[in-house]
């Protein structure tokens, strides 16, 4: 058998959406997968029709979770909001197995790369609240979403602001990030019209936009590693920042392996 330090990290990803499954839609899951895979660690997708106990034994395998965007939107009753008029509708299957990953992860001390819509999720799981539309309730200049724009074109691009100190803002500075007025400046992607409003029990900002829309989570109670970027660094090949939060994620991994 391999030695166990050299065996590439499990790390589960669930499908975005469960229509996404049911057609054997691959093309976004294949940019976590392939993130993943290039960071080092074996990918490992996660059906979103797992029965409970499936779901838990598959979790016990895993050294780590990347939780992926969605199309869909957080069931906003998880936090005691009405529908917006522009939510997307929610997919309960894709919730309930986030948050069976996202339960098995906190118990095990198992490292957490939540984007877009997981880092969503993640703040609500933990108590936390989402705005229902960017754009309409807080009337900023800055794009956030890609609403009226072709399939086809790229991301909106926009600045953030990292915060020095912990995982990000190391990360940050190893990527010789240029520091403004005593923090990181960065460009990063984005596709997302909601975003987290109050921050669930134990999460930090870690990253603003301009406007101060969050863009950024780490979990300060956990010490293994719990990350939530609302960008997509899935989709930003040759990047310096979205590559080494990948590569971070498995050496979590990897060194949260060897302490259990």
């Amino acid at each position: 058998m391999a030695n166990e330090n050299h065996r590439k990290p499990r790390v589960g990803v669930p499908w975005r959406t469960l229509s996404e499954e049911d057609q054997q839609n691959r093309a976004k899951l294949t940019q976590y997968l392939d993130a993943v895979t290039e960071a080092g660690g074996e990918a490992v997708p996660v059906s979103l029709k797992c029965s409970p106990e499936d779901l838990a034994a598959l979790a016990k395998t895993l050294d780590a979770v990347v939780l992926p965007g969605s199309p869909a939107d957080v069931d906003p009753s998880r936090y005691g909001a009405a529908r917006h008029p522009k939510a997307s509708d929610a997919d309960a299957s894709r919730e309930r197995t986030d948050i069976a990953l996202l339960d098995d992860a906190f118990a095990h001390k198992k490292p957490v790369l939540a984007i877009c819509y997981g880092v969503q999720i993640l703040n609500v799981l933990l108590g936390g609240s989402l705005y229902g539309d960017v754009a309409s309730e807080l009337q900023t200049p800055v794009r956030h979403s890609r609403e009226g724009m072709h399939k086809d074109a790229a991301d909106p691009v926009h600045a953030v602001w990292i915060e020095p100190g912990g995982e990000i803002g190391q990360l940050a500075a190893a990527c010789g990030l240029e520091k403004r007025d005593g923090r990181f400046a960065a460009l990063i992607n984005t596709s997302h019209h909601q975003a987290i409003r109050d921050l669930g029990r134990g999460l930090r900002a870690a990253a603003y936009s301009p406007d101060g829309v969050i863009e950024a989570v780490e979990h300060a109670p956990h010490k293994n590693w719990v990350i939530g970027v609302q960008w997509h660094p899935e989709r930003m090949k040759g990047d310096a920042l979205a590559e080494a939060l990948f590569r971070s994620l498995i050496e979590a991994a990897r060194a949260a392996s060897a302490r259990r």
